[in-house]
């Protein structure tokens, strides 16, 4: 990417989008574009079409979708395969109207079965069924994989997919209903620090495995990935050779009660923790292979204690006095 180049960044306020922009304007893009919610509907074909047509962007960074953590995908399933397939449909065919050079789709590690081998191989796609939970953000997320595929065999775009792990870090969502597990046993171990609980409660039993990547580091992937030349992302990135898409994330995992633990000690939380199983676990475990993104040159580098102090300092200085 040149550096004067028109980047649009599909949700940039976001965790994922506001993490790609600091990225962006680190390494001295300087004609960054983007729309608030309320200035453009992503999920409104016209409006975005129009948008296109009027600032025709170099390079596309989709990056915009609807997010939240188990309790939110089971309980909105409509709203979340119906908003993020209107948003990544608009978008990308938009891109292919105005012949963006480049598009980035971003997606997510829950579109694997359920129990898929561990490390999950982009190759392990479509091979078992997906966890309930999640599944109508997973089926839309797989059919934007699918979409650009389609694009570039049928149009010889240049639109690819990755799908990092759980992100965290800065801008992200601290809600107890509606967040992560990270973002959200941050803000509870805060408040039962603030209010001198003796215990905190987990949802499941604290035996699934998950893995982390700090927002930082994903943005830094994702730009290095758009920088790649056209040769080595077509030969790595073209089916059948090889899958369209590729795996994001450290190549390490620990147990939800591993990492309650580290955040009770980033917090200084002196109470106990107390696991609810008669809550649902999600998938067993979810721990990528990213062989192939390390055989492209990059690898993460944010340890996950220091992430996890960095997200808690900037909590503090964001929500933690308004966040109860």
């Amino acid at each position: 990417m040149e550096k004067n180049a028109k980047i649009y960044v599909a949700g940039h306020q976001g965790l994922v989008g506001s993490a790609i922009m600091r990225r962006l304007k680190k390494e001295g893009y300087n004609n960054l574009i983007t729309r608030t919610r309320a200035e453009l509907d992503l999920t409104q074909q016209a409006a975005v079409h129009a948008f296109f047509e009027q600032e025709k962007p170099n390079y596309v960074f989709l990056a915009a979708a609807k997010v939240g953590g188990i309790y939110a995908n089971n309980t909105y399933p409509a709203e979340f395969i119906y908003q993020n397939l209107m948003i990544q449909n608009n978008i990308i065919h938009s891109a292919y109207l105005t012949e963006v050079n480049r598009l980035l789709f971003l997606g997510s590690s829950c579109i694997y079965p359920k129990f898929a081998p561990q490390p999950m191989k982009e190759e392990h796609l479509l091979t078992g069924t997906l966890e309930t939970t999640n599944e109508a953000y997973a089926v839309a997320k797989i059919a934007g994989i699918k979409m650009c595929e389609a694009y570039n065999r049928q149009y010889h775009t240049r639109f690819f997919s990755i799908m990092p792990t759980n992100l965290y870090g800065p801008n992200d969502n601290f809600d107890l209903e509606n967040s992560h597990v990270l973002p959200a046993l941050i803000r509870k171990f805060h408040e039962a620090k603030i209010f001198d609980k003796d215990k905190v409660e987990i949802w499941g039993t604290g035996t699934p495995m998950r893995e982390f990547l700090h927002v930082d580091d994903m943005a830094s992937a994702c730009v290095f990935l758009m920088n790649l030349p056209d040769k080595i992302l077509i030969d790595n990135l073209t089916p059948p050779a090889s899958p369209s898409f590729l795996n994001i994330g450290t190549g390490k995992d620990v147990t939800i009660r591993e990492l309650a633990e580290t955040i009770k000690e980033v917090v200084n939380f002196q109470g106990m923790l107390c696991f609810d199983s008669s809550k649902p676990d999600g998938t067993p475990r979810k721990l990528l292979d990213v062989q192939r993104l390390r055989n492209l040159g990059w690898q993460a580098c944010i340890d996950l204690r220091e992430g996890i102090e960095s997200t808690y300092q900037w909590f503090l200085e964001n929500y933690g006095k308004n966040c109860y």
